[in-house]
């Protein structure tokens, strides 16, 4: 058994709610779907037990009418990279911050606030980015259903 199934194993073992849920895609790739009420609870273990101590990207997307999607790219000592997913729904998207786990995480949350409109619950205040500071607040770039405003 590989490392990748190994991580997989013991994964489902600890949360039998990720059955079916965690794959191995290929050598040093692992993605995992877990629900949103759950998310925390699997990224801690991640991250304090399974050894994945970097953070390497969170990815945002629009999946369609109703969802976003966020990815949270982490990486451990043995060169695997987890990729933790878990949707939202649009007209509520929140989601707690990870600033605890990794400070750097604060550049790629305010990326999913401005482009996605996610609000990232208990970041700290500061500036926007990427978008400019008289961007309007209800306009999401990177929504499938955004159109830009007339002149």
């Amino acid at each position: 058994m590989n490392s990748e199934e190994k991580i997989q194993q013991e994964l489902i073992a600890k949360f039998s709610y990720l059955d079916g849920k965690v794959k191995v895609q290929r050598a040093r790739r692992i993605f995992a779907e877990v629900e949103q009420e759950k998310f925390f609870e699997v990224f801690d273990y991640i991250v304090r037990d399974a050894g994945f101590s970097h953070l390497c990207a969170i990815t945002g997307l629009d999946e369609g009418p109703g969802t976003l999607g966020v990815i949270y790219h982490l990486s451990g000592n043995a060169g695997v990279i987890i990729n933790l997913k878990t949707s939202i729904q649009k007209e509520n998207p929140i989601l707690q911050t990870v600033t605890p786990y990794f400070p750097g995480a604060e550049i790629y949350e305010r990326e999913l606030t401005d482009l996605l409109g996610v609000e990232i619950d208990t970041l700290s205040p500061g500036p926007r980015y990427p978008l400019p500071d008289d961007w309007p607040h209800d306009e999401f770039p990177l929504r499938k259903d955004w159109k830009p405003r007339d002149k």
